[in-house]
């Protein structure tokens, strides 16, 4: 009988422990307070996410919300939403893991087939800007090769980024190709376009290639005045910009709009996310999380 007791006293507590495990997990889902004031997060001045993300949703060049958290880094900003309840932030969609919550927007799902559809409207392509001249044949004709090739979407896709040539074949090298080429320009399309660099030159050994920042004003300014071969913008091409140049959408980069995982929002009106990030909204000012809907 004995026996029998502790077995039941061991039973009770098990439960007792499962129970209490139970009530927390519901508490953590209930317990979302809708009423507190949305914490808004931002990338630091000077992010190319930042710049895209506003001019998306129709503040470019417009100063930040009062109280904001300015989150310096793609870390930075995951970090303060992973353990801010009431947390409101944006990144691009390539490097938001699972510790948060990526909202529908408009009831569109931030995904590479939507991105790539134009249905989920949060997005900008990343694009080269050169001369027609400059392509016409050698190195930088063999390089826009590449780009447009499928061992360029690999690394385009690995990388986190949306490939839109569906229809690309494998690059062929060329041997005895040499020389250097200088590309300059968006700080969003560098990281990803010093990758496919590096992959040019592996299989292409003869070739060096330069990759360095300045914005995306630098890289219509370097394409158009030769001091670049090629120009990288991370916006929709403005021939205005650059009037001797044309150019050629290397990928696309969403920018996912995230919340905390305790957070119930599941989808955001894109004109709410504008109202949360708009300094002049007045009455329209989204500040609290029961506002969103």
């Amino acid at each position: 009988m004995k026996r029998n007791g502790k077995l039941l006293k061991a039973v009770c507590a098990a439960a007792a422990v499962v129970l209490a495990a139970t009530s927390l997990a519901s508490c953590g889902k209930k317990g979302f307070d809708s009423s507190k004031n949305i914490s808004v997060v931002a990338r630091e001045d000077g992010s190319g996410t930042k710049s895209a993300f506003m001019e998306i949703i129709g503040l470019k060049g417009k100063a930040d919300v009062s109280g904001v958290i300015i989150a310096t880094g793609t870390a930075g900003v995951l970090t303060e939403v992973k353990n801010n309840p009431l947390a409101i932030a944006y990144e691009s969609l390539g490097y938001v893991t699972d510790e948060v919550k990526m909202l529908k927007v408009d009831g569109v799902e931030a995904t590479i087939e939507n991105i790539k559809n134009g249905s989920y409207k949060i997005a900008r392509p990343l694009n080269v800007v050169y001369k027609e001249e400059t392509v016409a044949d050698g190195l930088c004709k063999a390089y826009l090769a590449f780009l447009q090739s499928s061992d360029a979407q690999k690394i385009i896709s690995e990388e986190g980024y949306v490939s839109t040539n569906d229809s690309a074949t494998e690059y062929k090298i060329e041997s005895g190709l040499s020389g250097s080429i200088a590309i300059s320009g968006s700080t969003s399309l560098q990281p990803l376009m010093i990758k496919l660099a590096a992959k040019f030159e592996e299989l292409q050994s003869g070739v060096s290639i330069e990759v360095s920042g300045g914005g995306s004003g630098t890289g219509y300014k370097n394409a158009e005045e030769g001091v670049s071969q090629f120009g990288m913008i991370s916006e929709v091409f403005d021939s205005s910009k650059a009037a001797s140049c044309t150019s050629y959408e290397v990928a696309k980069d969403g920018i996912a709009v995230i919340v905390n995982k305790a957070n119930p929002t599941e989808s955001i009106a894109l004109d709410k996310l504008k109202n949360i990030y708009n300094v002049e909204a007045g009455d329209a000012a989204v500040t609290k999380w029961n506002q969103v809907g």
